[in-house]
């Protein structure tokens, strides 16, 4: 086999210790806004009532973000990125009950891909709908992913490095007070082409099913 020079970003992908201090965030895919949760809430009315404030309350459906390692099928994994473990490793987080990530990633051959699954748990629905819409604002260029929790969109696009291609697809889901967001990439170093965007789209959205069906067979509020 041919020594292969891999592009600098692929190479930072590819090293779990940049990884870790990048956040786990592939590229530039991951969200960039702040997250729903840190958000400072707007204060109370005086004259608040205790029937709204229980209404509220009624649309926080998820208490805790699920285990992300296990939100996704082993057959599945086996067929987004070939060669992994299907174990993934989970991104440290400074609040696992409210945000939760897995990687996945293999180089198998020549062929080069990458899978993230985020949880995002919310104070409240109205909370995770505002912070929905700003994400996917940042990502234009996508459209809906009808059936999917409360809100779907998905997006994807081509990058170029050093002649080298990485198609990346990004997939992010409402579903009531959580934000489940799935970032899926891939190469080919030997052709030096990027995967056909149906595939990667494809393969991102089998994987956001999968992570909201976990996350809505878990743990309640």
């Amino acid at each position: 086999m041919r020594n292969l020079s891999l592009p600098l970003a692929l190479t930072a992908r590819i090293s779990p210790v940049v990884v870790l201090a990048a956040a786990g965030w592939a590229l530039s895919s991951g969200p960039a806004t702040t997250p729903a949760t840190q958000k400072e809430s707007a204060p109370q009315s005086a004259d608040e009532s205790p029937s709204g404030a229980s209404t509220a309350a009624a649309t926080k459906r998820y208490a805790a973000a699920p285990a992300p390692c296990g939100s996704i099928g082993a057959a599945t994994i086996k067929s987004l990125v070939p060669g992994a473990k299907t174990a993934g490793k989970e991104i440290p987080s400074t609040d696992t009950a409210l945000r939760r990530t897995c990687s996945w990633n293999a180089l198998k051959g020549y062929d080069y891909r990458w899978l993230d699954v985020s949880f995002e748990i919310t104070e409240s629905d109205a909370v995770a709908a505002k912070s929905y819409k700003e994400n996917v604002a940042e990502k234009s260029g996508g459209g809906s992913v009808p059936g999917v929790g409360d809100a779907g969109y998905s997006v994807v696009n081509l990058t170029t490095e050093n002649k080298q291609q990485t198609r990346e697809g990004v997939v992010m889901i409402q579903a009531s007070n959580a934000l489940v967001t799935v970032t899926y990439n891939g190469s080919d170093f030997e052709s030096k082409k990027a995967p056909s965007t149906d595939e990667i789209n494809k393969g991102a959205i089998k994987a956001a099913k999968e992570a909201v069906a976990a996350l809505e067979g878990g743990q309640k509020a």
